[in-house]
């Protein structure tokens, strides 16, 4: 039998993508267990989101109560995490084997090429979930093969663009923002880095990607004859996709208890009336440009269900003086919390304005909501980018060069995507394509399932003859 040992990244949105990953895995019989640091284990038991039927492996990182953003060391916090985190996947490894349920595969995400390097050195298989969709990670590959130079040599001219082997043409507002010379997280470009080398020196590396075939079939296609990528997604809870299991509705560790009433002020609605705005856990928007989107919504005369929090996670509301208007016309609703995906898959719900998260994006898509984009970092530029031009679901907000956008343009959007504008029919029809195509993929017998299924029964092969455990001398571990 197949045993899984997967580990991700603590921050919310790498858990929920490879927790219904492992959750995937168990319907297809595989044994999982799961390992994540204390404060995670914490957040999933609050929000009854510990499945029972996978094993966890919990490991402390010192940070046990949670990491804050204003006052920890994040250098600090990702060499305990990485401390603690090894520690665990060895003695995981070890003590599997010696009960005679060897680890026959470890699944490691984003930002952790130290569990990679676990594997090596216990002679574990393993792959890669690539948490964000395949057109990205060809753009850091071919990045980290060259293209570096010269990106940042022309990418501050305003007509250059660049291309990339299976991928459209891409302006440097396209490009995920740690490709660029402003780029200020040093330490991510190290990571994906390492992370990149270390794929290009194994034959035939899987690379494990939360995106479907028919979304991204020609980004996904073989890199070089050496990178393989196999879509499995989207990964999102079965209830609001294949609704094999109605019990499946949180979404990783969501902490509060209460609906704010969000769900009932949107039954008294019309259907499709309502705009959703929501920026994820870690965005923090600027009074200016809140007030961009508060008039923007005050034009377009929409209902709408605005999550709003501070850097904390409570509500944050300004002393904003539309933003003030906007809560005194009655229009919508303004909360610090809610279910995302119970909202978009709310038959009263018109459009979503989004970050442009890969999660946000594609639970959009597999809902068959359209989008309003206003992607700040990351992938999310180049998600966008995807969104708008590739796959005709969305619109993003043109701003400045520094990020900036009026509140007229937001409004311009808005009544793109919501009103009778035959490009907003357009999106509206390819959301609902997406959504169906997405369905498709994960139900059984369709090409995520299917692929999924087959990586599982080619680790599956892994006897316990083949799969020898290296238990690493006290030299080697010095």
């Amino acid at each position: 039998m197949a045993h899984f040992l997967v580990i991700t990244h603590p921050a919310q949105g790498h858990i929920n993508p490879t927790l219904q990953f492992a959750k995937q895995l168990i319907q297809l019989g595989v044994k999982v267990t799961f390992a994540t640091n204390v404060n995670s284990y914490r957040r999933m038991g609050k929000a009854n989101e510990i499945p029972k039927w996978f094993d966890f492996v919990v490991f402390s990182d010192g940070y046990d109560d949670g990491f804050n953003y204003k006052t920890d060391d994040p250098k600090l916090f990702r060499a305990q995490f990485k401390k603690g985190g090894t520690e665990c996947l060895k003695k995981t490894i070890l003590s599997s084997a010696e009960n005679g349920t060897p680890v026959t595969c470890l699944v490691y995400n984003l930002l952790l090429p130290w569990a990679a390097e676990v594997a090596c050195d216990h002679n574990v298989p393993l792959a890669l979930l690539w948490i964000q969709p395949a057109s990205v990670f060809r753009v850091y590959y071919y990045y980290f093969k060259g293209y570096d130079k010269l990106i940042k040599e022309h990418c501050n001219e305003p007509s250059w663009s660049i291309e990339l082997p299976g991928l459209p043409s891409l302006k440097s507002c396209d490009l995920p923002s740690i490709c660029l010379p402003s780029n200020t997280l040093e330490h991510v470009i190290y990571v994906l880095k390492e992370l990149l080398y270390f794929l290009d020196s194994k034959e035939k590396p899987k690379i494990l990607v939360n995106t479907f075939d028919a979304l991204e079939e020609e980004a996904l296609e073989e890199i070089d004859g050496k990178i393989n990528m196999v879509g499995v997604g989207p990964l999102i809870p079965s209830a609001f996709l294949d609704g094999k299991d109605p019990s499946d509705r949180s979404f990783g560790g969501d902490l509060f208890e209460t609906s704010h009433g969000y769900l009932e002020w949107m039954n008294t609605k019309p259907e499709g009336s309502i705009v959703y705005i929501s920026f994820g856990t870690m965005i923090v928007w600027s009074k200016e440009h809140k007030e961009a989107m508060a008039h923007g919504l005050m034009e377009s005369k929409k209902p709408f269900l605005w999550v709003i929090k501070d850097k904390d996670g409570e509500n944050g509301e300004e002393e904003i003086s539309v933003m003030h208007e906007l809560k005194k016309s009655g229009l919508g609703l303004m909360v610090p919390w809610c279910n995302q995906l119970e909202v978009l898959s709310h038959p009263f719900l018109g459009c979503f304005v989004t970050h442009c998260g890969w999660n946000s994006t594609l639970e959009s898509m597999a809902c068959g909501i359209p989008l309003v984009a206003i992607p700040k970092w990351s992938d999310q530029t180049t998600n966008a980018k995807l969104l708008e031009d590739l796959w005709g679901a969305g619109v993003r907000v043109k701003t400045d060069e520094d990020g900036v956008f009026e509140g007229e343009e937001m409004r311009r959007c808005i009544e793109m995507v919501m009103g009778g504008h035959e490009r907003g029919e357009t999106m509206r029809q390819n959301a609902k394509k997406w959504k169906d195509l997405a369905r498709e993929a994960m139900k059984e017998g369709g090409s995520s399932y299917m692929n999924l299924k087959s990586f599982v029964d080619e680790v599956g092969s892994c006897t316990l003859d083949k799969v020898k455990v290296v238990i690493p001398s006290k030299e080697s571990e010095s």
